[in-house]
């Protein structure tokens, strides 16, 4: 029996989004994670800046509600559960957990903050998501194997159509890149990339998922 044979047991079908159902969900895409000193700088988050902008422009355009995650957590805590295993970052009230400003993100659009890895543990994502009658997410940004990761199992869970485009996101590292992805493309969603997320906002064209090395 070879390593991934259970694995093999999939669906890859088609996602048509629809800007009615759709909505955008950028994560941890601030300065504590990207811009030098950060407390826990992923290098080379540039090269994410040019697809994240066009999705979210593509998004904009479409009338598709982009929502902003930060990571933010309160000084003082006895036992803040995410210190427990990474260094203190992204203070409230500080630079850290504000979003670059190289993606442009607006006041009047919405912004979730989380105290965990998944966007979804304890925020009001969900509700503003229902009262938005929205059930499809695109998701990305940093880290994939991490927030990233946490935040398209959450939003499995709870019933949500997901797409992850592979040029939006990354983790902190190669291996942890391509297994997260493969994982997600296998049980929890669909891996594309942004061209064809921005097509498919654009034009209503079919995302077919991307090939997905194991």
């Amino acid at each position: 029996m070879s390593v991934d044979s259970f694995s093999s047991h999939r669906h890859d079908d088609a996602v048509r989004l629809d800007p009615r159902r759709a909505a955008i969900i950028v994560i941890d895409m601030v300065n504590e994670f990207c811009k030098p000193g950060g407390a826990m700088v992923l290098p080379g988050y540039e090269t994410l800046v040019a697809p994240q902008l066009a999705v979210i422009e593509a998004a904009r355009a479409a009338g598709v509600p982009v929502i902003w995650v930060h990571d933010s957590h309160r000084p003082g805590m006895r036992r803040e559960r995410e210190w427990l295993k990474r260094t203190p970052h992204c203070l409230d009230g500080s630079w850290g957990p504000e979003i670059i400003e190289d993606l442009g993100a607006r006041d009047d659009e919405i912004h979730v903050i989380k105290r965990r890895y998944s966007a979804f543990f304890q925020t009001d994502l969900d509700l503003t998501l229902k009262d938005m009658q929205v059930d499809q997410l695109v998701i990305f940004g940093v880290v994939t194997n991490i927030c990233v990761r946490s935040t398209v199992h959450d939003a499995f869970f709870q019933g949500y159509e997901v797409v992850v485009p592979s040029d939006c996101c990354a983790a902190t590292g190669p291996r942890e890149q391509e297994s997260s992805l493969y994982d997600i493309a296998t049980h929890f969603g669909v891996v594309s990339d942004s061209a064809d997320v921005v097509a498919a906002l654009r034009d209503g064209t079919s995302l077919q998922p991307a090939e997905v090395a194991a």
